[in-house]
Parts: C-alpha cells; sequence; structure tokens
C-alpha cells in the first residue's frame, strides 16, 4: 500500500525558507531518564561543596569500640543523622553517652568528606594527635627475652601501614619504628586498616633510620632485612630471639643507608609467577615466621 503521509523536509517549513525552526526545551516532556539526572545534578554539587571537619578522626565502628574499651581520648563523636534508626550504631552511641563523651549527630556528606576510603559506618571520633612513643620506649617494653621490633624504611601508603601495624601487634611485637618524613603515620585512614591496633602498640617516630638500628643492635637485636635478593629465605634465617625487621617502601625497597646496618637479609619462599607481595602481605607473613620460631619460649611465659 503506498504511503500517503506527507513528509516535511528536515528542518521544516522554516528551514526550507531559510530561517532558523524556533525550538523551545519542555522540561516536562524530556525523557524520563534525563530529567533524572537534571535532578541528580544539583546534590551532587552541594556534596562536592562540604568541607571535611578539621582535626584528627578515628572512623568505623569497630576502632570507635576499640577507642572506648582502652579508654583512648575521645574530644566528640560524629554520627550520621538517622543513624539513630541503626540497632548497632545505636549501642556504640550509649556506650559513648556513657563515657561522657559528646555527641553531634551531622550530615553523612561530612563523614564522606574525612573519610579515608568511604568506609566510617556512620561514625567518627575526634581525637587528639596520637601520641607517638620512643625508641626507648620500645625497648622497655621488649624486655630482656626474645622481641620482634618492625622497622619501615619510607612506607608511603597508610593502608600498607595500618595492616603492617595490626599484624605486629597479634604476633607480639614490641613497636613499630617509623620515619617522621616522608612516611606514612597514624591518620584517620591508619586507624581504619589496623583496626584499632595503633593504640595497643607503640609506634615510635624517627628522624634517622639507621641510627635507630644501632639503638636496637645495641640492646641485642639482630637486624633482618627483607629484600628479594636475598639467597635464603626465611625458612633458613636466624630468626631466633631479638629481631628487627626493616622492611622497604613500596617502590624502592630499602634504602642504601639502611641496607648497609643490616646484619643479614632475608625473603619469602616463592613457587607462583607473581613478582611478589606487597609490604603489607610481605611483613605479615615474616612476622608470623618470627612467632612460628620463638612460640615456646614466648607461650611459655604466658
Amino acid at each position: 500500500m503506498a504511503d500517503n503521509r506527507k513528509r516535511t523536509p528536515r528542518g521544516g517549513k522554516q528551514a526550507a525558507s531559510g530561517s532558523r525552526p524556533i525550538r523551545r526545551y519542555d522540561r516536562a516532556a524530556a525523557p524520563k531518564g534525563q530529567r533524572d539526572r537534571t535532578q541528580a545534578a544539583r546534590p551532587q554539587r552541594n556534596r562536592d561543596n562540604v568541607q571535611a571537619p578539621k582535626g584528627e578522626f578515628i572512623e568505623g565502628r569497630r576502632a570507635a569500640a576499640e577507642a572506648l574499651r582502652t579508654g583512648f581520648p575521645v574530644k566528640c563523636a560524629l554520627i550520621a543523622e538517622g543513624g539513630e534508626r541503626d540497632a548497632a550504631l545505636s549501642r556504640l552511641v550509649d556506650d559513648l553517652n556513657a563515657a561522657g563523651v559528646r555527641i553531634k549527630y551531622v550530615p553523612r556528606a561530612q563523614l564522606d568528606a574525612l573519610s579515608s576510603h568511604g568506609a566510617h559506618q556512620g561514625i567518627a571520633l575526634e581525637v587528639g594527635n596520637f601520641p607517638y612513643a620512643d625508641v626507648a620506649d620500645i625497648l622497655d617494653r621488649a624486655g630482656d627475652g626474645p622481641a620482634l621490633v618492625v622497622v619501615l624504611d619510607h612506607v608511603t601508603d597508610d593502608g600498607n601501614f595500618g595492616a603492617i601495624v595490626r599484624s605486629a601487634e597479634v604476633v607480639g611485637a614490641a613497636g613499630v619504628i617509623i620515619a617522621n618524613k616522608r612516611a606514612a603515620g597514624v591518620t584517620v585512614g591508619s586507624y581504619k586498616t589496623s583496626a584499632g591496633a595503633v593504640m595497643h602498640l607503640p609506634i615510635a617516630q624517627v628522624p634517622n633510620i639507621a641510627r635507630a638500628l644501632d639503638d636496637l643492635k645495641a640492646a641485642g637485636f639482630w637486624v633482618s632485612g627483607a629484600s628479594e635478593r636475598a639467597e635464603g629465605s626465611c625458612w633458613d634465617a636466624p630468626f631466633e630471639g631479638r629481631v628487627a625487621l626493616v622492611m622497604g617502601s613500596e617502590g624502592d625497597g630499602i634504602s642504601r643507608l639502611v641496607l648497609e646496618k643490616c646484619d643479614f637479609l632475608t625473603k619469602l619462599p616463592q613457587r607462583g609467577m607473581t613478582e611478589s607481595l606487597n609490604v603489607a602481605q610481605a611483613t605479615t607473613a615474616l612476622c608470623f615466621e618470627w612467632l612460628r620460631r620463638n612460640a615456646g619460649e614466648l607461650m611459655g611465659e604466658e
């Protein structure tokens, strides 16, 4: 059947006569998806303008509960508006009230702005500056028997740092030593990734890692450097007794001056094709190898 419908040339009669058609945007007639995108754009711009609260914070429910349990000094608690409808969060708020902590309800966007990984779970605690220890404090904690001190030669990632502190605390290390410049320290991110372990373990910031290793050697520690260039694996390394485990930065490894202070180098055995573990994973494996070697003497003390 013939199609007798008239076809209007592109641009309509106005285009044919040389004038341009007038096009009006009817928002109500726009496709639904387009209207939704237009409406959603304005709240997003508002969130982008939210300023993160000033100060030092612990984020996440587990870290907050650990701060309360250990009596860590807390200035105030920021709770996401609507959090009272969450039973688990409400119980944590009750504990904070019982401890005399000031509670402030804030828009969730404020917590998003201060969060390191977006995993604040509706709560952040404002705390004071982290109380870093001295190397002497770590040596006091080490006592006279087997002990482990983890020394980080400019590890820069907060997530790696927090995970390392968590592993060191779990195996019962005496402490962690870090550089005071160009290195990750205790931040909102490391509170979270360490699951609160930074509140249980002495962490010393030092201006010179090599000099700190001299102090450890004077206290009877053998210094072990983790390096892929090591000839032997950790299974054969002398991990018995007092060990300072040096882990290098994510990109460059252990620096030359620090490497010269190491009494021996070690590495993890490997069978697979992947190049290596990251620094946090490698530290965890080496910490547990130290614990395995000294478990008999350490467990006998308990």
